[in-house]
């Protein structure tokens, strides 16, 4: 017996009312439960995000906001087993799960990770200083704060939780609530993890709301501070472009389309090299893994034309080594399509295929299936075909069948490859397979407009490749042309693209004081105690520090060689300085940075616990001996670091990590060295 398929919005699950819309047990063509999607206010839904849930998610802090995506993962994986023996009833088999119950966990994973590399603000401060006046007190940043909207995710059918998770986990980060809406074809997937999230209690209220139907009329109520994306076909993502609220309201709408990926054999891979091999082992792997419904999968597969048999011949004999059926069963390596719905719409796009190509490998009529009927499920056999002209047969290059099947071209030179590969109007990704520098190269300069991702695959890349199919969330995952023409995830790329970047102007005090990063040439704080025996909390943005002055002698210049072994002959010969930018012996650069910490250094013990690092140093003016230079030492920004647990040997210490810029000037007040160190600096006790 079915059971409905539930929403949760305006803070309480509903089931909706009017038709109930079936969803099938892919295995067995059971329906297993129904969707109503009317009686769903989308107006109300989209604003209750927007007054509930973005302010809650706003004022916290990108810390917090990793945190508690963290805190999700921790607690979604705690559950997976309960999302595999859902997602066995959509047709895949425990790997194909796994990239979409796991992987799409690890994108919150990865997501959380950021907030290292965000301050402890609601906002985020991008890029460098930008100088607008002759006197310094007018300049520019570019600052990003949170949309003060919805993000509304239209997704598809193939990966009910990656889906959902690769795209929240983004959104908030950035602190801004999501409206999901699964396919109405696997929503009872998406349905029991939202359950368990929502009982975890760990999202605010309104950060994350659920529609499982089909969402007509969801993005007539977008506004100019909400951003949409969408993953499906391409052709439903042109109609939802051009929507009037999407245009009329300039609403950021990211595309990721179905693409006729394609994956090129180099002249050099030929029989008996591990290109070879490893051609043929990603091939098959992304013709059958989730049964083909990927839309990152291998659609075109291209060759160079003396191997074109040959390589027929190991896929075939690859591929007849995948076992159909129901992936619960031992030695299954395939499973269904979603339901036989789907499985109508690839056998029409293949039949429109075999106009222009033939059956290589596969038999659609006697195939086997392991543990199921055929007749009931919704099976198809791995499908290889062969298009011996591609360039006059372009049907290859236009129709994608969205299932186990994949076509086979052949080309004479890596320009005809590239030719071919470009030949899809755009994709999510394409692999060149070559151990030869020059093609990998010629490959990602002349295709890479074409593609959205490059996987270069050979033998030193293999052992630790994550493969031609699998986005990244640390790399942007889009396509130009058919593929959408957006980007999704990219680390940071992702979180900002739900920000607001704003030109910000004004006096360097001003913009210190909005930003809390000191900008040079803003207000200088001096304190009688040196900023050394300070701890975290103590200290404060633009506090300076003004240190005593030095002289620079022949005898600094030669100590430091001495020591460092660094005698390059602008510092060492004076009598090879012509032709050079300087007049005489000139100090090392790392003599100055390194007496600048001498000067500015407390010795004692005291709150600072090490040196963190150094971000950047630039050397703007020689320093020769006889010149005198001092050190204005100012706190630059202070970020928040959480407290590792302790382990043997090392203690547990609350501390941040505070950025200083180092400014060395000469005694004529000229700037002759730059940078901004790192410390790490110790928390007060309690």
């Amino acid at each position: 017996m079915s059971t409905p398929i539930h929403h949760y919005v305006l803070g309480q699950w509903t089931p909706g009312s009017g038709e109930a819309m079936p969803q099938f047990n892919a295995l067995t063509g059971e329906v297993i439960h129904t969707v109503q999607s009317e009686g769903l206010d989308y107006a109300a839904i989209l604003d209750y995000g927007r007054k509930v849930g973005n302010p809650a998610l706003r004022k916290l802090t990108f810390q917090e906001r990793g945190r508690m995506l963290k805190a999700l993962a921790l607690y979604l994986m705690d559950r997976k087993d309960q999302y595999y023996k859902v997602s066995h009833l959509t047709g895949a088999t425990r790997a194909d799960s796994w990239v979409d119950i796991e992987g799409g966990i690890g994108n919150l994973f990865a997501n959380a990770s950021l907030r290292r590399r965000f301050p402890n603000e609601v906002y985020h401060v991008e890029g460098e200083t930008i100088r607008l006046s002759k006197e310094n007190t007018f300049i520019g940043h570019h600052i990003l704060t949170p949309k003060r909207g919805v993000a509304v995710h239209i997704n598809a059918f193939n990966f009910p939780i990656w889906g959902m998770l690769e795209k929240i986990a983004c959104n908030l980060m950035a602190g801004v609530p999501a409206v999901v809406k699964p396919s109405e074809q696997t929503s009872f997937l998406t349905e029991v993890m939202v359950r368990d999230i929502i009982a975890s209690g760990i999202l605010p209220e309104g950060a994350l709301q659920l529609v499982c139907g089909t969402g007509r009329g969801i993005l007539d109520y977008v506004d100019s501070q909400d951003v949409a994306t969408f993953t499906g076909s391409a052709a439903t993502g042109r109609k939802l472009r051009t929507l009037p609220s999407i245009v009329e309201n300039s609403v950021p709408f990211t595309v990721e389309a179905d693409s006729l990926n394609a994956a090129i054999l180099g002249h050099d891979a030929v029989p008996g090299t591990p290109e070879f091999d490893l051609f043929i082992k990603e091939c098959r792997r992304e013709m059958v893994t989730k049964a083909g419904q990927k839309c990152t999968a291998i659609r075109r597969i291209i060759v160079p034309a003396h191997l074109l048999d040959e390589v027929q011949n190991a896929l075939a004999k690859a591929l007849s080594q995948t076992t159909v059926g129901d992936p619960s069963v031992e030695g299954v390596r395939m499973g269904a399509l979603i339901n036989r719905l789907q499985l109508g719409r690839v056998r029409e796009h293949l039949d429109l295929l075999l106009k222009e190509s033939s059956i290589a490998y596969g038999n659609l009529e006697t195939f086997e299936v392991v543990g199921a009927q055929r007749e009931a499920g919704a099976f198809l056999p791995p499908v290889l075909l062969r298009n011996e002209n591609p360039f006059a047969r372009t049907l290859t290059h236009e129709t994608e069948c969205f299932g186990p099947i994949s076509t086979i071209m052949p080309y004479e030179t890596i320009d005809q490859a590239i030719e071919l590969a470009n030949m899809g109007k755009g994709s999510l990704v394409s692999t060149i397979c070559s151990f030869d520098p020059a093609v990998m190269r010629e490959y990602v300069l002349e295709a890479g407009a074409f593609h959205g991702r490059i996987h270069i695959l050979n033998r030193t890349s293999a052992k630790e490749s994550t493969g031609h199919g699998s986005p990244l969330a640390t790399l942007v995952h889009g396509g130009p042309g058919r593929a959408g023409g957006g980007e999704e995830m990219g680390g940071m790329r992702g979180v900002l693209h739900y920000m607001q970047r704003t030109a910000i102007q004004g006096h360097p005090t001003d913009i210190t004081a909005v930003t809390r990063q000191y900008q040079p040439g803003g207000h200088q704080t001096e304190t009688p105690v040196h900023p050394f025996k300070k701890h975290f909390e103590d200290l404060f943005v633009g506090e300076t520090l003004v240190t005593a002055k030095h002289t620079v002698s022949e005898a600094d210049i030669h100590n430091f060689a001495n020591v460092s072994g660094d005698n390059f002959y602008a510092h060492m010969d004076a009598t090879a300085l012509e032709g050079t930018p300087f007049t005489g012996r000139v100090a090392h650069g790392y003599f100055v940075l390194s007496k600048a910490a001498g000067l500015f250094v407390d010795a004692k013990k005291g709150p600072v616990l090490l040196n963190y690092g150094l971000d950047e140093c630039r050397f703007t003016k020689p320093v020769y001996p006889g010149m005198t230079i001092g050190v204005k030492l100012t706190v630059k920004e202070k970020i928040e670091q959480e407290t590792d647990p302790a382990k043997e040997g090392v203690a547990a210490i609350p501390r941040g990590i505070v950025k200083w810029l180092v400014d060395v000037y000469d005694e004529t007040g000229e700037t002759v060295a730059i940078a901004t160190i790192l410390t790490m600096v110790a928390k007060r006790e309690g």
